[in-house]
């Protein structure tokens, strides 16, 4: 495993683990949007990316990372990786922050955004090659990694447009994430990403139905 990637999974592991027992660490540094816009926290917006709800939650955080990471790792080195993950995850809390700016007692934790920000930059760059492992069944079974990302997303877009006030898991971030992501990879290698587009679209058919509902709709504001 690279050395950067072990860094980012322990820390978050370690933190995480921190949040679980301390309850008020984990409130002053998770994404809260009334602390953030009427206290000025903005280092919020950052520290939520290392706490986590539950085991689970954390779980799959980092499992996923580290099934999308490699080819990140292999095309853009350590510092475009953590570019690319701490960047998603910044901009994937400022879309939270935009989207519930009215309502200050949202809460989110995770790194969700930085998460979504890897895959959807990593099917942008190989959409076939990756494979996703189900957890007790064999090898066969594996999903490709554009499927993964479209039943990832979907999830989330439904979980954040039907957010539950003490769910804490920070579904919406997933977009701002996910666009961040695919955005350096369209930058740096626009041709591999129009190559692989009809991939991209089928991952982002959730994301679409999403901001369809949020701008167009205004479902929340």
């Amino acid at each position: 495993m690279n050395s950067v990637l072990l860094i980012i999974i322990a820390a978050t592991s370690i933190i995480s683990y921190i949040g679980f027992t301390n309850q008020s660490l984990f409130e002053k540094y998770k994404f809260n949007v009334g602390a953030i816009i009427r206290d000025k926290e903005y280092i919020r917006l950052i520290s939520a990316g290392f706490l986590h709800a539950d085991f689970m939650h954390l779980l799959l955080n980092m499992y996923v990372l580290y099934m999308f990471s490699q080819p990140i790792l292999e095309s853009f080195g350590p510092a475009g990786f953590l570019l690319i993950y701490f960047g998603s995850i910044l901009l994937g809390n400022l879309f939270s922050l935009y989207l519930y700016k009215n309502q200050s007692w949202y809460s989110a934790i995770g790194a969700s955004g930085g998460v979504s920000g890897i895959i959807f930059a990593s099917v942008a760059l190989y959409p076939n090659l990756i494979k996703i492992g189900i957890i007790f069944l064999p090898p066969q079974f594996s999903l490709p990694g554009y499927i993964f990302g479209f039943l990832y997303f979907g999830y989330s877009v439904y979980m954040m447009l039907n957010p539950k006030q003490h769910d804490n898991i920070g579904h919406a971030a997933h977009l701002g994430g996910a666009f961040f992501g695919l955005v350096y990879v369209v930058a740096t290698f626009p041709q591999m990403a129009i190559e692989n587009g009809f991939y991209l679209g089928i991952m982002a058919l959730p994301l679409l139905y999403m901001a369809f509902q949020v701008f167009v709709k205004k479902k929340i504001n």
